[in-house]
């Protein structure tokens, strides 16, 4: 049953994207704002027909309030749900992608309109150097950061390296930064196209506030992250907690 789901999702999913792609080229001109809304309108529509066509739901839960102005949201990586999802259900944002995905015809028109961070992985330090600059400039726009500080989707139990543009990041931009802790993988996994009923849950973590040594950053934003979206992934398989 979960096949046929999927298979009738990415049908109506590929024919929507189509037709809202194409009919929103017009707004592409227009103040990025509105191209904006246009995408999120995209990615709540996609949200819904996986509710309603897969059965896949989404549960929030924030453990404190968010902070009020711009901020980075550092998000586990399992999936492509929360590429979708994290726009529609969390504040503006600006997010960090890869820079070959912009030249994507339609798609790459999007990414750039809406202001999207590029890095060039092959870059070395230019690449962290111009990242900041863009970043600094979309928080100066009022928009929060997005970034996946692995860099990767990995299945759920496994973490990958924390690269070190989150740092960079962290320390050129003096804001707090959001961990975000998530249990996608399980539902719809890496490289898959199969979407499992379910409910996905989105974990907001306490912010670390600006001003921490790097190093120090680096090892609580990880240990945030990796110990919230185990404890997520156990209490969706009923798996005992591994003995300390």
């Amino acid at each position: 049953m979960a096949v046929l789901r999927s298979i009738v999702f990415w049908l109506a999913a590929a024919v929507f994207t189509l037709a809202i792609a194409v009919a929103g080229i017009v707004t592409l001109p227009l103040h990025r704002d509105v191209t904006y809304r246009w995408c999120i309108h995209w990615a709540r529509v996609l949200l819904w027909l996986m509710r309603v066509v897969c059965g896949l739901r989404v549960r929030v839960v924030m453990r404190e309030a968010l902070p009020p102005g711009p901020a980075v949201y550092a998000l586990k990586h399992q999936s492509a749900w929360e590429t979708i999802a994290f726009p529609a259900l969390g504040p503006p944002i600006s997010g960090v992608l890869k820079r070959e995905l912009l030249v994507i015809p339609i798609y790459g028109w999007y990414m750039r309109r809406l202001g999207m961070v590029p890095i060039d992985r092959s870059a070395g330090a230019g690449a962290i150097r111009e990242l900041m600059r863009r970043a600094k400039d979309e928080t100066a726009r009022g928009r929060s950061i997005m970034i996946m500080p692995e860099g990767t989707r990995l299945p759920p139990g496994r973490a990958g390296r924390y690269h070190p543009g989150v740092a960079a990041i962290y320390a050129h931009l003096g804001l707090p930064v959001v961990p975000v802790a998530l249990n996608s993988g399980l539902f719809w996994g890496r490289r898959s196209l199969l979407l499992r009923p379910g409910t996905v849950t989105m974990e907001y973590l306490p912010a670390i506030p600006p001003g921490m040594d790097r190093a120090a950053f680096m090892t609580l934003l990880q240990d945030r992250i990796e110990t919230a979206s185990e404890r997520l992934r156990l209490a969706e398989t009923g798996e005992p907690k591994p003995a300390s």
